[in-house]
């Protein structure tokens, strides 16, 4: 059986070490011209770490990570709204959050696969059934078959498009600049600052690198927003505490990455015969949970202990949708309600949504917590 992977993100590579593992004869397909260490920062929370521990990488990801002891979200003063203890979450469930830049992960997803099967620049417009498999027809003009395909392409895939023609990315409502930078981490915890004029999330990764990002509501494709440096963006978050004003002030122009917060309306469905949609492709959600990458981890997970278990790929796509559409729903309508509480702007609410919060006994944190960490990937 030949199987197809188009998208070398984090679903696209977590699967295609999966496939290498088990033996099956795959290739990936993407659309990028070279595999740059690009991107930003992200967070592994302890549901990513158990997909890493069966997949048999956590380890080596773990080492090029820097372990999240906190997460507080301040007021624009710096005030506490509330914070997770995640070092008491560790001991709930033996595995603590981490951050790591995306770069440094791709890197050990990348040592794991066959790379003469990864083919670069080969972008996939479409496909159509052929005999007992599938066509696929790409941009240069080539094609390829296969037996089976995953669809790893990300939030904009055509093949979701082709295969649910109204599953059109979603603006959220606002729009993010992000950057990593040298800057002393030291003292520093991973925070979320909520204030009327927009959010500020800072994210220490390891060797002193610092992840930040700064999120403001805004019209979708806003050009002047797009081109925003670290002046502007310094001017709309000067009245936050210290030290956002200093971390943007630090950034160099070429360290700062801008673009409009998008998901993906719950899908109905993943499985299609022969074709499966997974990570952003399936169940692209806003970045509020930081679940993009650990649901894309879950997701190769799964299909490890589903292919396992299974040589009828078909049936094993059904079962992958069976087990993941209930809970990537869930998290995408659950990112999306925190992301308009986030991006609230009216002084009287933002003051009334900060008090509220700071109602909230810490009991029903740790529930919705444990909704979110507490997974197994037995079937």
């Amino acid at each position: 059986m030949k199987i197809s992977i188009l998208g070398a993100g984090i679903a696209g590579l977590s699967t295609a070490t999966v496939l290498e593992k088990l033996g099956f004869e795959y290739s990936i397909y993407e659309s990028t011209k070279s595999m740059e260490p690009v991107g930003a920062g992200l967070g592994l929370g302890a549901n990513a770490i158990k997909a890493l521990k069966h997949l048999g990488i956590a380890d080596e990801v773990i080492a090029k990570g820097e372990e999240l002891e906190s997460f507080d979200i301040l007021d624009q003063k710096g005030r506490l709204i509330t914070k997770t203890d995640t070092q008491r979450l560790n001991q709930q469930f033996g595995l603590n959050n981490f951050t790591i830049h995306r770069a440094r992960l791709h890197e050990v997803l990348l040592k794991h696969i066959d790379a003469q099967k990864l083919h670069l620049n080969k972008r996939c417009i479409s496909m159509k059934s052929h005999g007992n498999g599938l066509e696929l027809y790409f941009d240069d003009e080539s094609t390829h078959t296969a037996d089976f395909l995953i669809v790893a392409d990300g939030i904009h895939s055509n093949i979701r498009r082709q295969l649910i023609p109204n599953s059109e990315p979603r603006f959220a409502g606002y729009t993010c600049w992000r950057g990593v930078l040298n800057y002393p981490t030291e003292g520093l915890a991973s925070s979320e600052t909520w204030g009327k004029e927009g959010r500020f999330g800072i994210v220490p990764l390891d060797n002193d690198l610092l992840y930040w990002f700064a999120c403001v509501n805004a019209k979708q494709n806003d050009q002047m927003l797009k081109a925003y440096g670290a002046k502007e963006i310094s001017e709309r978050f000067e009245s936050f505490h210290h030290p956002i004003p200093s971390i943007i002030a630090a950034t160099q122009n070429h360290e700062i990455i801008w673009g409009d917060i998008f998901d993906l309306k719950p899908l109905p469905k993943y499985a299609f015969d022969k074709a499966l949609l997974i990570g952003d492709a399936a169940h692209a959600t806003t970045p509020n949970m930081g679940q993009g990458a650990c649901q894309a981890l879950e997701d190769a997970a799964w299909l490890k202990t589903l292919l396992s278990n299974a040589q009828d790929l078909e049936e094993v796509f059904r079962r992958f949708e069976q087990i993941r559409l209930k809970r990537t729903h869930w998290i995408t309508q659950q990112s999306r309600s925190i992301g308009k509480l986030a991006q609230l702007s009216n002084p009287f609410l933002v003051g009334l949504r900060n008090g509220l919060f700071r109602l909230i006994p810490e009991r029903v944190n740790e529930k919705q917590l444990k909704r979110l960490y507490n997974v197994s990937f037995s079937s």
